[in-house]
């Protein structure tokens, strides 16, 4: 493989950007419908751009200083690629989340004046393909970008771009010149790590936002005034349709954006150490190992844009789901044939003797199918144990006339039960294509699983457009037929968004693994299992897991408690109950906005500092056990999180459809339902999806800033040894 090869992904990218832009014109020009929904989709439409501003605001800061102290210390042109990561991202959440605000009110529009369920989710999956294709186009353009201006051209400039690491030392510099890094790793791997950052705090703040506002909308409206959901009388109603797109919108888009790009950059990184440790002997394979997963990512991006195309032309039916699932399958399948092809034209002279490739040119292939395989099967599982059209979760709404007690324990036993064939079909995943293609083999098989994940961020983000139309239908009062059309949407869309969650998680543990596998690569011989600084840092991980995991849920239920107080003061005041007087909905969209940036730091800065610190006090090695620790507890528990809470949601969405003959909406099977779904909210989008995004940051900072930890702790040992 040539570098021509990289000039046809470029041109994907601006074919799927030029779809990107036709989709978005297409849906602005689209009637947003009545008086009330015009208004009521402009203050979503102002509240998402002015927290997304405020956060930038203050991402934007850390990333600056970040950017000056790599170009600074690290290597000159390092702090510009993690700075064109984080632009990237942040690129991609502002272009998903303006389109979604434009998409939801449009949705519920056409369901009003067409009253069909294919044309409305036409509209809803045209508005969700611009976050799902800008995030594969975006991410995939800078990294090539990175690749064609760093040099990395040819084995010998990939292996001889050296440069020296400069550490303060009281007032002066020390330039460790033993201790090297390559320039055109760290490049890729800083962009990785600016994708990683933007990804954390939107998670993070996009989390807390969303889901404060969500838990208190529910306590005030359907527990404590027996109101209907989504009723515009709640002021903190509006803030939650704010937080569907800045967190399952906006923090989706970076977060898969960024997996997709850690993954890509880890196939990157493995093929230069197979070329610095005499595996790869010729320029001619080095060409075909680097340029492979670009390429193939290419032609995954190429598979979505048709997938979705052809699936928006065609005349939908009345089942949401099937039409969905159609854009899955045809780009699968499309990237699972370019795939092969590539793989046989890039690998067919190679010398899988030194490689130790089991089945030649077709290993690399399979290993791809492995991963793509992969994220079909723990979608459906997901789809299993989430969507109430089986039994887990119609049997959590059943258990819900028996009280919150009985909701709580069989949606927790439903969420540690889906668990495991997951995990099993990620190990089992890892462990072939290892086998065939060594941790090269495991880097492709991470990409193979994201290669098509334009399309699945397009299903994802299907989801809260469908959810904010279905919430604009109740508050503008809109006919029982259209709700009826959007709740079957809203459904449709709690099932892909909680695929989607799956999907991310997945993903994120192969990404995480081809990432240590990275991490692993630069020791010059890897540390044994019995080293009693891994086992200390495995253990340090996990209990570092569970330590994210309640600062997380804690700063939400705080968060959601300031909201409930400030709407229930105004609920009570004179005619905002009975409609005569407008409730003060900027007030609560000011409140959750500064309570999310309030308490997104923390978080974010334990996943940038603890490789650095662990590492500069006892080596790489105790910072090899933090990530290996951190990795085991993270998957199992962030299934659990994402699939107990989508359970709980669409339980209580089961009995609101009148499933279970006798308990309604309003009944007490109802209110232990909606109490299972308040705790499932901070567990699905706050918990769940931050989870996968903190292993993957750390393992991204490990893995760019090895030599940076590595020569610290020589200081350190100087110092102190």
């Amino acid at each position: 493989m040539t570098q021509w090869w990289l000039y046809i992904v470029i041109g994907i990218c601006l074919i799927a950007a030029l779809f990107v832009v036709y989709n978005y014109i297409k849906i602005k020009r689209m009637d947003e419908g009545t008086d009330r929904m015009v208004k009521m989709s402009g203050i979503i439409r102002e509240g998402a751009n002015v927290f997304i501003l405020k956060e930038f605001k203050t991402i934007g800061i850390v990333v600056a200083v970040l950017a000056i102290l790599f170009s600074l210390f690290i290597e000159s042109f390092s702090g510009l690629t993690y700075l064109l990561g984080a632009v990237m991202s942040s690129v991609v959440c502002i272009v998903g989340m303006k389109s979604a605000t434009y998409a939801n009110v449009r949705t519920a529009n056409k369901a009003r004046t067409s009253l069909s369920i294919g044309e409305t989710v036409k509209v809803a999956l045209s508005g969700g393909s611009i976050s799902g294709l800008a995030v594969q186009a975006c991410g995939l353009l800078g990294i090539v970008l990175i690749v064609l201006l760093s040099g990395i051209g040819t084995s010998d400039q990939a292996i001889s771009t050296l440069t020296g690491i400069k550490l303060f030392n009281g007032c002066g510099i020390i330039k460790i010149d033993a201790l090297l890094t390559n320039t055109s790793v760290m490049r890729i791997t800083t962009y990785a790590l600016g994708c990683s950052t933007v990804a954390m705090f939107n998670r993070v703040a996009g989390g807390n936002y969303t889901k404060a506002a969500d838990i208190s909308a529910d306590i005030l409206g359907k527990i404590r005034n027996d109101l209907p959901e989504d009723d515009s009388r709640v002021p903190n109603v509006i803030a939650d349709f704010i937080g569907d797109n800045v967190n399952d919108i906006a923090g989706n888009c970076s977060d898969l954006l960024e997996s997709f790009v850690a993954t890509i950059a880890a196939s990157i990184v493995i093929a230069i150490s197979l070329l610095e440790s005499g595996m790869i002997a010729s320029a001619e394979l080095f060409n075909s190992a680097y340029i492979f997963p670009l390429v193939m990512a290419g032609g995954g991006l190429l598979g979505c844009v048709l997938g979705i195309f052809i699936v928006t032309i065609r005349k939908m039916g009345n089942n949401p789901s099937k039409e969905l699932n159609l854009a899955t399958y045809i780009s699968a399948g499309i990237t699972l044939v370019v795939c092969g092809v590539l793989s046989y034209v890039a690998f067919k002279d190679a010398n899988f003797e030194a490689l130790g490739w089991k089945i030649g040119w077709a290993s690399p292939f399979v290993s791809a199918c492995l991963g793509i395989i992969s994220g079909v099967a723990i979608g459906l599982i997901t789809e299993y144990y989430t969507s109430a059209d089986y039994s887990p979760t119609k049997t959590i709404a059943e258990y819900a006339t028996e009280g919150e007690a009985f909701v709580v324990t069989k949606g927790d036993a439903v969420g540690s039960k889906s668990c495991l064939f997951p995990i099993l079909i990620i190990g089992v995943s890892l462990i072939v294509s290892g086998l065939l293609c060594g941790t090269y083999g495991i880097a492709i098989a991470a990409l193979g699983m994201l290669s098509f994940v334009g399309t699945t961020v397009s299903i994802d983000a299907f989801g809260p457009i469908a959810d904010n139309a279905g919430g604009l239908a109740e508050s503008c009062h809109l006919d029982p037929d259209v709700r009826e059309i959007t709740d079957k949407l809203d459904s449709v869309g709690n099932t892909t968004a909680a695929i989607g969650k799956g999907f991310a998680i997945g993903s994120a543990a192969f990404a995480t693994v081809s990432l240590i596998c990275a991490f692993v690569g630069h020791f010059a011989e890897a540390p044994k299992v019995s080293d009693f600084l891994l086992i200390a840092g495995a253990i340090i991980g996990g209990g570092l897991i569970e330590f994210f995991c309640a600062l997380l849920t804690d700063n939400t239920i705080k968060s959601a408690k300031e909201l409930a107080d400030v709407g229930d003061r105004q609920l009570s005041q004179p005619g905002v109950l009975t409609g005569e007087v407008e409730p003060d909905y900027n007030e609560l969209v000011r409140l959750a906005t500064s309570s999310a940036l309030k308490r997104m730091l923390v978080p974010s800065i334990i996943a940038l500092a603890v490789p650095l610190v662990a590492g500069a006090i006892f080596g790489p090695e105790l910072v090899l056990g933090i990530l290996l620790g951190s990795t085991i507890v993270a998957i199992p528990r962030a299934i659990f999180m994402g699939n107990s809470g989508g359970a709980f949601d669409n339980a209580k969405k089961y009995i609101e459809s009148g499933a279970i003959e006798g308990h309604g909406k309003g009944t007490a099977a109802h209110k232990a339902a909606v109490t299972g779904d308040t705790i499932g909210d901070t567990r699905k989008d706050v918990v769940g999806v931050a989870l996968d995004i903190f292993i993957k940051m750390m393992s991204t900072v490990a893995t760019t800033l090895f030599v940076l930890i590595s020569a610290l702790y020589a200081l350190v040992m100087q110092i102190f040894g």
